[in-house]
């Protein structure tokens, strides 16, 4: 009988924690920022010219084959209106 993928995801025997935190988090920035170039009606091309970057840079990090510096996610997200933020994972209870 074969294993899915939840199972294994979900299995800390097979993923560290904080490693399975890491790809969540790569997984989400990255959404959102194809989500805010894409809601900005920019092509990767135009998002590159505007951030001093290339295209290929964008393809890259847009599918995952590159982790992006910090100076490059502020290049990225400028453009695009965005910012970098730290914030509590939780809220403090009151």
């Amino acid at each position: 009988m074969g294993t899915n993928f939840n199972k294994l995801w979900n299995d800390p025997a097979f993923i560290d924690p904080s490693q399975k935190a890491k790809i969540e988090f790569e997984v989400a920035l990255i959404g959102k920022l194809i989500e805010a170039r894409e809601a900005k009606g920019l092509s990767q091309k135009q998002l590159a010219d505007l951030a001093g970057l290339k295209q290929p840079a964008i393809a890259r990090l847009e599918s995952m084959k590159a982790t992006p510096q910090i100076d490059t996610l502020f290049k990225i997200l400028q453009p695009l209106g965005y910012t970098l933020a730290v914030v509590p994972t939780e809220q403090p209870q009151k």
